[in-house]
């Protein structure tokens, strides 16, 4: 089973930032595209940033700018720098590992902006 281990959520003003983090095994970290997708009471599940194995960046539309994904192979970890975080911003916040056809989801952070 693949774990995915998340952490860095809380409260925190507009205009603040924060930064999550998910960790997992080498294994998966080596051979997984890994992410970020968070959903919001009545929404659906939406893509945040997602980083290939070489690097390379997907955003969604409304956190591009100001969320910056990474990942540390060092660490086996992948982090979420959220930056001018605005109320809107506010949910649930899933890492997501993934390879071809399968995936996994980690537990979940609740991320709440307050204005």
């Amino acid at each position: 089973q693949v774990q995915l281990v998340e952490s860095g959520g809380g409260v925190v003003q507009a205009g603040g930032s924060m930064r999550l983090s998910c960790a997992t095994s080498s294994r998966i970290f080596s051979i997984s595209t890994m992410g970020w997708y968070r959903q919001a009471p009545g929404n659906q599940r939406e893509l945040v940033a997602r980083i290939s194995i070489r690097g390379s960046t997907e955003y969604g539309d409304s956190v591009k700018g100001r969320f910056t994904i990474s990942r540390d192979r060092t660490k086996n970890t992948i982090y979420l720098q959220m930056n001018s975080l605005k109320p809107e911003d506010t949910a649930v916040y899933y890492c997501k590992a993934e390879r071809e056809s399968a995936y996994s989801w980690g537990q979940g952070t609740q991320v709440t902006v307050s204005s």
